[in-house]
């Protein structure tokens, strides 16, 4: 009989879990079965907390299941690339939280791997999988605004605990791994690809990593995009695109798309202002269906490694520009 509904299970108890866990269980064509934790007391209270059936210590020993079909993997940053892999060879397809790597030899590793198990594996950027992306993604691809010039996004939250792993520089830790990325990738998915050229400039905290970070992009035919990302500043997100026939401003790209400050807003040539109705849907239910499609009906999963591996590239070339005080060449991070 053909498989109908996938069997997950979570390695890690990170609080990003709390928003991925409703997905997974209001999707018909999946069920939570089990998470994994170091110690076996912590797996079995977040088990309880969450409902979930099984809980094992070690994330070995889930991976060693036979009653785990895919994992979603939530462990710290430096942890993503080698967790995956360790998944794909216990052979579990893998939803692996962004970023995804840290370097692009890391994202070949796992390209390599998962060409030799056949297996599905995805980053997880929720955002991309929301009808409002696609929605903008088709306004901009359809001409609606004309020819795109430029983009400007934000992501800015406060971290105040020098203890958190988002401050960890050896984890992977600062602002434009962690929140960085999404304006980043956003601009990638409008813009078809990822820039020429690169110009980062970043402020380090007390732990060493950028808790500021400004971005510059530059792609072919002279179009820009640029973002700023912080841990210094209050919540603030947006995201604006300019073309030559108007111009959208997104209050919500990334977080927060189902709350009343969300608008998305397209200004003509006049400047006359529409609000452009977007449809509603959990924030987090679009990778997990997106998953589903690919494992079941073998569909493409929507964000492949490629654009992946683009994602990486750039933040390596940004890291390398601040340090070096110079515009980066993607072909330098890409071919180098």
């Amino acid at each position: 009989m053909e498989k109908q509904q996938i069997r997950w299970g979570i390695i890690s108890t990170a609080r990003i879990n709390r928003r991925v866990i409703p997905a997974i269980k209001m999707s018909p064509r999946g069920r939570l079965v089990a998470v994994a934790s170091r110690r076996q007391d912590t797996a079995e209270a977040y088990a309880q907390q969450w409902d979930i059936p099984q809980a094992f210590a070690g994330y070995e020993s889930m991976l060693a299941s036979d009653e785990i079909d895919a994992v979603y993997i939530s462990v710290p940053n430096h942890m993503h690339v080698p967790t995956t892999l360790m998944a794909l060879e216990g052979g579990k397809h893998v939803l692996c939280e962004k970023p995804f790597g840290l370097t692009i030899q890391e994202v070949d590793q796992v390209r390599e791997k998962q060409a030799e198990t056949a297996l599905v594996v995805a980053e997880a950027f929720m955002y991309r999988h929301h009808p409002q992306t696609k929605l903008v993604g088709e306004m901009v691809r359809s001409g609606r605004l004309g020819e795109i010039l430029s983009l400007r996004g934000t992501f800015n939250f406060k971290v105040s605990d020098l203890a958190n792993v988002r401050l960890v520089p050896q984890w992977g830790g600062g602002c434009l791994w962690d929140v960085g990325v999404y304006p980043l990738s956003f601009a990638q998915y409008l813009m078809g690809g990822a820039p020429e050229t690169v110009t980062g400039w970043q402020w380090e905290g007390p732990t060493g990593v950028d808790e500021h970070f400004v971005a510059h992009m530059t792609y072919e035919n002279g179009r820009v995009a640029q973002f700023t990302s912080s841990f210094s500043t209050p919540f603030h997100t947006e995201f604006e695109i300019m073309g030559t026939a108007g111009r959208l401003h997104m209050t919500r790209p990334f977080t927060g798309v189902d709350e009343p400050a969300q608008a998305v807003i397209l200004y003509d040539q006049d400047n006359r202002a529409e609000e452009i109705a977007v449809p509603d849907e959990y924030l987090y239910l679009g990778e997990v269906e997106d998953m589903h499609r690919a494992i079941l009906d073998g569909d493409p999963p929507y964000l492949t490694l490629s654009e992946t591996r683009n994602h990486i590239a750039t933040v390596q070339a940004l890291y390398r520009s601040a340090a070096e005080g110079r515009p980066v060449q993607l072909t330098e991070i890409i071919d180098g």
